[in-house]
């Protein structure tokens, strides 16, 4: 193994709502060109010389909407493998729990490349000679960071104070008037947050600078389930264990304590889409300043964004606005204002409001279902299953279920009964019936449900037998 990419794909990206959701975050939401943050990601990290396996730290819910994500685009069959989190706990935890996993598959003087999911690279050439010169430095047992050559005074972003290769110091998001300082003086550079050494040299400075981190996490390890196939290494880790792990980021766990720090200077084009002026700053804008995605009519429109959905979005005599559309929330805001996007999640977050979470269209391991219409004891929904996916055998002790085949072939288990649906034709499944959802056939199955009971909260459910572990 000459080099292992490491790809951290976490967080709620609550500045980029409503997009960006808890179950949905930022590394999944999709640019013009149809590829997600995650995808770019990846496919940057197997362009890359010498690297011919992925390995991919997330939460064990967003798994298979991760797996689906890398199927998609990974046409050189590079090797993918997994350490799925019970729930977050910081960049430190993920990159000592990645380091003891390449240590023992491939070596402790395996290269790991950190690179954080939900960043864009415009210069692959570029970013391919850092990550050799990064690499060369992490042989010799440095710990490398990669700083990014400034071209504004971005206050948004963390800086590292450089001499030469040597870390001088990491100040935090400074003032626009400290950011054009350091500017000006040449010898700072903007704190990527991507790193690269090998695993024996970054578990030492654990082991030196934070070992109650690197002690909990080896016994978490310990006692967690791992899969070994074909496709690479699964790792689903133990909740009760994980628990105990402090929640760190590798920046103040050790790179703010290392005296054995390097750092790379490049100009890769990179940027940190951390909100939705950055976002839309991807794109050109036409002659009034205005950046559409989506179907809009604009007048007297100037400096702002629109992103439509399924709807015609119209905008008359604004300036400088940010308006985000998506088929359950709305979001307008000023174009200066966008960082502050992220209070809008934590209230949605405090009051328990379903659009913090999900979108309407949800991911589940065998496909989606997406809310229609729902009321007073009556849910529709559009489910579509993909081929050879299978929902769990399953019951619901409040509502009952209509199934109409609206294109495909289903097959369903219904109390006693196995039968075959087809396109057109339907079946009931009565309260307290044991029953599953199949797909047999080779193209997507797409079926209408109309639930109706007294409850229909998606925790009335209870699983017998699941092909994806949820039982």
């Amino acid at each position: 193994m000459n080099l292992l990419p490491i790809i951290l794909c976490g967080g709620a990206g609550s500045r980029l709502w409503p997009v960006s959701r808890e179950a949905h975050p930022k590394p999944f939401i999709k640019l013009a060109d149809g590829e997600s943050l995650l995808q770019k990601a990846f496919l940057r990290a197997i362009a890359l010389d010498g690297v011919d396996e992925v390995l991919t730290v997330t939460n064990r819910e967003l798994f298979f909407k991760t797996d689906d994500e890398f199927r998609a685009v990974n046409k050189q069959c590079a090797t993918t493998s997994y350490i799925l989190e019970p729930f977050g706990r910081n960049t430190a935890p993920a990159i000592v729990m990645a380091a003891l996993v390449a240590a023992r598959q491939h070596g402790e003087q395996t290269v790991l490349l950190i690179l954080p999911a939900d960043h864009l690279i415009a210069d692959q050439a570029a970013f391919g000679k850092a990550v050799k010169h990064a690499s060369a430095l992490a042989q010799q047992g440095k710990v490398v960071t990669f700083g990014v050559t400034p071209d504004v005074p971005e206050t948004g972003y963390g800086y590292i104070e450089a001499n030469g290769e040597s870390v001088v110091r990491f100040v935090e998001k400074p003032s626009l008037d400290r950011a054009k300082e350091y500017l000006a003086s040449g010898h700072f550079l903007w704190n990527s947050g991507m790193f690269c050494f090998t695993a024996g040299t970054i578990l030492g400075e654990f082991s030196k600078h934070s070992p109650e981190i690197l002690a909990s996490v080896r016994a978490c390890l310990e006692d967690s389930p791992s899969a070994e196939g074909a496709e690479g290494v699964q790792i689903r880790l133990d909740p009760g264990r994980f628990e105990s792990v402090p929640d760190l980021s590798i920046d103040y766990a050790v790179m703010e304590k290392s005296n054995n720090l390097a750092v790379v200077a490049c100009s890769i084009g990179w940027t940190d889409v951390g909100s939705w002026t950055a976002l839309s700053d991807l794109s050109p804008a036409d002659a009034n300043g205005n950046r559409v995605e989506g179907e809009a009519l604009l007048f007297d429109v100037t400096n702002s964004y629109i992103r439509g959905g399924d709807r015609l979005v119209g905008a008359l005599g604004v300036d400088n606005l940010v308006v985000i559309d998506t088929p359950d929330a709305l979001l307008i805001a000023d174009r200066n204002r966008s960082q502050d996007v992220k209070n809008i999640f934590a209230e949605l977050r405090a009051r328990g409001h379903e659009t913090y979470r999900h979108h309407r269209t949800v991911h589940r391991p065998w496909g989606t279902y997406t809310v229609l219409e729902e009321g007073p004891r009556f849910k529709i929904k559009r489910i579509v299953v993909k081929p050879g996916g299978s929902l769990s055998l399953q019951m619901h002790h409040h509502r009952n279920e209509h199934w109409v085949v609206v294109s495909g072939m289903a097959k369903v288990v219904n109390g006693e009964r196995e039968l075959l649906v087809s396109t057109n034709e339907s079946t009931y499944i009565p309260a307290g019936h044991k029953h599953r959802l199949e797909n047999p056939g080779i193209v997507e199955l797409v079926m209408i449900e109309v639930q109706s009971g007294e409850y229909l909260g998606e925790d009335d459910i209870i699983r017998f037998d699941d092909i994806y572990g949820r039982a």
